[in-house]
């Protein structure tokens, strides 16, 4: 999709904001040759992502993934991010540091579960978070109020959580000798689970690229592994 296309991206059009997008495009040139030898790791995490209507908590793949492991399965100076929601709920979006820690952001996406795995079935998922507060004395991540495009399409706003949920806090517990992959966690209470259905997960390393005090993006990191499939990259703005 051309970046001028959208509002949002022609918003964005600042010396920061494109040498973030210049990472991604360089990432792509990069991406192809490792597909040709080994493919991904990370497109093999979003192909379990789109599988997740034909998964149930019977598979028990989170603990497949975390026996014998309360501790981090890739230790590096990657940053964790984690896409979790109800099946017929939203999706929600949180970033660690370390799958030990607690989340340094995570917020609520006016989008529901089923609707981004429609967007996984292209090549190149972009979710973009944009602030428009007129003071810098924040770190951008500190910022509460976002408005929300994925793929240059706006779909809405939502605000940071400043305290995570009972049921927030659950998934992150759930997962934290998780470094990567993708499932399905059985719900903490059977009347969410009946209402909203299982409650589904991806969790990938990323690369943190800081373009200025103003702009930050993640890309999903693919190293040489399995499979070859989907890019995602999540950006964060300030404008001005």
């Amino acid at each position: 999709m051309p970046i001028r296309s959208s509002p949002f991206f022609f918003n964005m059009e600042s010396s920061a904001m494109l040498s973030l997008l210049r990472h991604t495009t360089g990432n792509s040139t990069d991406t192809k040759h490792s597909k040709k030898s080994s493919g991904s790791i990370g497109g093999g995490v979003l192909k379990m992502f789109k599988l997740l209507p034909m998964l149930s908590s019977g598979c028990k793949m989170v603990n497949l993934l975390s026996i014998g492991h309360r501790k981090p399965l890739l230790k590096d100076f990657a940053t964790t991010g984690t896409i979790f929601g109800f099946r017929k709920g939203r999706v929600f979006l949180a970033i660690q540091e370390d799958p030990h820690c607690l989340p340094t952001f995570i917020i609520e996406l006016p989008m529901l579960t089923s609707a981004l795995q429609k967007e996984m079935a292209s090549e190149t998922v972009r979710i973009a978070l944009e602030s428009e507060t007129k003071t810098s004395r924040k770190k951008v991540l500190e910022e509460y109020v976002w408005g929300i495009y994925c793929n240059g399409r706006k779909i809405g706003y939502s605000i940071r959580r400043k305290n995570m949920s009972e049921e927030e806090m659950y998934v992150i517990d759930a997962l934290r000798g998780v470094s990567m992959g993708a499932g399905v966690l059985p719900c903490k209470n059977q009347h969410d689970q009946e209402a909203e259905g299982e409650m589904t997960y991806m969790r990938a390393r990323f690369d943190r690229v800081i373009g200025s005090k103003d702009s930050e993006a993640l890309y999903m990191i693919n190293p040489e592994g399995s499979g070859h499939g989907t890019e995602l990259s999540i950006f964060f703005l300030r404008s001005h």
